[in-house]
């Protein structure tokens, strides 16, 4: 079930009954601000409402400060191996730090004592990559029981340490392995999740391979924050992750598209035309609206109307819907613009 602790991250709430949060990771250099505020801009247009930024050395420190002035998006440090690159982050005004406590080199407490001291949460994030050895042994290999195993026992350390302003991850490259993991894990701590799937690869397959693991946790009410990781411009991330969570019905942020299956019913050439220059025009509208574009009268209006407005095609015309009431018919080579006007008006 969804986390009944709440963590704050520059007074944005994850947990506690808050909205499933939507989070990516910036691919420019940290010692770029120019270009990665940027693109930070970007993606909060599209849709991030944390960001994470990676901090690979003491010398990074510095541009992750300049980083963290330049915007007021909630902001994480994303730290391995070096417990004073951590510190120094959250001294430079990180909003919240992420680590995986088995590969810091260095005392652990010192972190903690510095998130403590700043109000500064930890995301305790375990993944197959930098797993404990000694875990890897005890399992045979990086399972989801190491997994989970590791990121319970450092929970209880930072516990016993007086710190539980926490997040925790367990992430893995494998579907099936991340989906028993966290379902291993919510049974164990009832700390706020963030969801992903580590290197989940390019574009198409890993938006596939991301929906099915986190779409499946979220359907079983696991996971308080989402993360798509994706081998491109993390913008595609976001918009993916915003997607996963219109179809499972729990946040709504701009259209939801729906288009009919193409068979031989379709009463136009050009259908997939249209639904492309329907999506691309829809890509600047914010209001959670529902549009649909059917290929035939079997399909639409009936089978979309739940649809907020929409178009369905037949022989030398087009019917133009309102939650599938018929509001007017229009000739085939006006349908796009016709159905983009009905949009405008629910804009307005």
């Amino acid at each position: 079930m969804p986390s009944k602790r709440e963590v704050k991250v520059r007074g944005l709430g994850i947990g506690g009954g808050n909205p499933i949060r939507v989070q990516t990771m910036t691919s420019t250099r940290t010692e770029d601000p120019e270009a990665t505020l940027a693109q930070i801009e970007r993606l909060v247009e599209a849709g991030a409402e944390l960001v994470r930024v990676a901090v690979q050395s003491r010398a990074a420190v510095k541009f992750f400060k300049e980083i963290r002035e330049g915007t007021d998006v909630p902001l994480i440090a994303d730290v391995h191996y070096d417990a004073k690159i951590a510190v120094m982050a959250i001294e430079a005004g990180a909003d919240k730090i992420r680590i995986n406590p088995g590969n810091i080199r260095g005392e652990v407490d010192e972190v903690i004592a510095a998130a403590k001291a700043n109000g500064v949460p930890i995301r305790i994030g375990v993944n197959s990559g930098s797993l404990e050895l000694e875990l890897v042994d005890k399992y045979g290999g990086v399972k989801p029981e190491a997994l989970v195993e590791s990121a319970v026992r450092w929970v209880r350390y930072f516990e016993k340490r007086g710190f539980e302003d926490i997040v925790v991850s367990v992430k893995s490259s494998s579907v099936p392995q991340t989906i028993r993991a966290y379902r291993l894990l919510a049974r164990q701590v009832d700390y706020p999740l963030h969801l992903g799937l580590t290197e989940a690869g390019p574009p198409w397959p890993g938006s596939l391979k991301s929906a099915i693991a986190i779409g499946s946790l979220l359907a079983d009410g696991i996971g308080d924050t989402i993360r798509v990781s994706l081998t491109g411009d993390p913008v595609e991330e976001v918009k993916v992750a915003w997607e996963i969570l219109k179809a499972l019905e729990l946040r709504a942020r701009g259209p939801l598209l729906i288009s009919c299956p193409t068979c031989g019913r379709v009463r136009v050439d050009n259908f997939f035309e249209i639904v492309s220059e329907v999506q691309r025009a829809l890509e600047g509208v914010k209001k959670p609206i529902k549009v649909a574009v059917m290929g035939c009268e079997v399909n639409g209006p009936g089978e979309a109307a739940e649809a907020d407005v929409g178009v369905a095609f037949g022989r030398g015309f087009a019917l133009i819907f309102k939650k599938g009431r018929p509001v007017r018919r229009v000739k085939p080579e006006e349908a796009v613009e016709a159905l983009l006007e009905e949009v405008r008006c629910l804009q307005s």
